[in-house]
């Protein structure tokens, strides 16, 4: 009688390594060792992609990394990360403590992600239960509004929408639902046709300004919609590679006479270190929440390799090294690849830091009160440069980071008449801290500031914040 046998495999095989080196991840979370910050110790079987996991888990929590030691040679993962909460404190809550260990200790099956500020975990929209639409394009004045009202007009709900604009390209990711029902919008026909009208708002763009932007080919004007989404920093990845898509990093000519005349630019070098076959990339600029994740994101997904990096900041500045090959196992070699990292480490700084004005915004949610708010922008002269758009427990949740068009100080009419037009509404405004050093030539220079006006008029003034409800 004949038989078919097949190869045993012991069952205990898929852990061998476990039982040999200990749990594939151990996360170690010292509070004690130092005064004025945590700890965080990462040790791990190494993978393509493992730090850019491991920093997005602590930049979820809107953790402070202030300094980290990374080591991934021969196989094995480890690094050491400094880290404080929103408000620089060492981390006192045992739950996020216990989060951190859960969400990069576990590597089979992995928690589900939750949004924390300052500690407190917050349950996130569930992005599954919307459909996604991904727009790019050659920015101009008024877009994202025009944006908004074309989903207005398609009887859209948008529930979440995350704008970057930067070097005259714009990159969105919005959530939106049907008008009527609140779900998500699943016809073929419809969601063509929706593709169909917000391409065609993206493709309006004036000569001057499609010469500007360089923006040539029809995929780098389009909108696609999707399934479900993730986590804040997964969406900011996502536009991280948008803005990437549409080469965000080639300057246009015009703005190129402008940085050349304003210091405080990120400073980023590319050498050799031929004894051991990498390439050292070193990064020196102004410090900022999530910079660690948008220069490791960046490098991730162009394909490079982080064998070991040190990132320190100091005095408001901060320094990181990255010792990289690409994943073929190759250093830079070619100085048209060098150029092309440092132009696109310095778009990813960039992207996200708007000098001038944010308008937080809050109200009761309705359909088009995006493109209501949007439109008073664009009527008064304000074109939003990012956008922050939430929705939370019926009430939207609006962030604009926004400049004058003509680069004239705003005028205050255009704040009643928000009001006036959009009823009872909760607004704050800042100035966001500039980029350039203290010490550089342009810094007397005279700034855009709706809080400078808003000081004279309104006698609520408190923590550089001025609230109007």
């Amino acid at each position: 009688m004949k038989k078919v046998c097949w190869p045993y495999f012991d069952p205990e095989f898929d852990s061998l390594s476990e039982r040999i080196y200990g749990p594939t991840c151990r996360v170690c979370i010292d509070n004690e060792s130092l005064e004025d910050c945590t700890v965080v110790k990462v040790d791990s079987l190494n993978k393509q992609g493992l730090l850019l996991e491991v920093v997005q888990v602590l930049t979820d929590m809107n953790l402070i990394i202030s300094k980290g030691y990374i080591s991934s040679d021969a196989g094995w993962f480890m690094d050491v990360f400094h880290v404080k909460d929103a408000d620089g404190n060492k981390l006192a809550d045992q739950r996020v403590i216990n989060y951190i260990q859960q969400a990069i200790g576990t590597t089979r099956d992995p928690p589900k992600p939750k949004a924390y500020t300052t500690g407190k975990p917050l349950e996130p929209e569930p992005h599954s239960e919307r459909t996604t639409i991904e727009m790019t394009g050659t920015d101009r004045p008024g877009l994202f509004s025009e944006i908004s009202a074309a989903l207005a007009d398609l009887h859209c709900n948008v529930v979440e929408a995350h704008a970057w604009s930067h070097n005259a390209r714009l990159a969105c990711v919005a959530y939106i639902s049907d008008q009527s029902t609140d779900t998500p919008i699943e016809d073929h026909h419809r969601l063509a046709a929706i593709e169909d009208r917000l391409t065609t708002v993206l493709r309006a763009t004036t000569s001057s300004a499609t010469a500007g932007g360089n923006c040539t080919n029809q995929q780098q004007r389009e909108a696609k919609s999707g399934g479900g989404g993730g986590t804040m920093t997964n969406v900011e990845r996502r536009l991280h590679q948008l803005m990437l898509s549409v080469r965000d990093f080639d300057r246009p000519l015009a703005m190129m006479e402008v940085a050349s005349e304003e210091g405080g630019k990120a400073s980023v070098l590319i050498e050799s270190c031929r004894e051991k076959g990498y390439s050292i990339v070193t990064v020196q600029c102004r410090d900022r929440p999530r910079l660690m994740f948008d220069t490791v994101c960046t490098l991730t997904d162009m394909q490079y390799v982080i064998f070991h990096a040190s990132v320190d900041s100091h005095d408001g500045y901060a320094f990181q090294e990255y010792f990289i090959r690409h994943v073929d196992g190759c250093a830079l070699n070619t100085e048209g690849e060098k150029e092309r990292v440092v132009k696109c480490l310095e778009a990813a700084i960039e992207r996200r830091v708007c000098e001038g004005v944010r308008l937080e915004l809050s109200a009761k949610q309705r359909v088009g009160l995006l493109s209501d708010i949007t439109r008073v922008l664009r009527e008064n002269g304000l074109a939003v440069v990012r956008a922050d758009v939430a929705t939370h427990g019926g009430k939207a949740v609006n962030a604009f980071y926004v400049r004058d068009i003509s680069g004239n100080d705003v005028d205050m009419e255009f704040v009643e008449s928000m009001r006036r037009e959009m009823g009872p509404i909760d607004l704050a405004v800042r100035n966001e801290k500039s980029l350039m050093p203290p010490n550089t030539a342009d810094h007397q220079r005279p700034r855009f500031s709706i809080s400078d006006i808003l000081k004279s008029k309104i006698e609520r003034f408190s923590h550089n914040f001025v609230a109007i409800k």
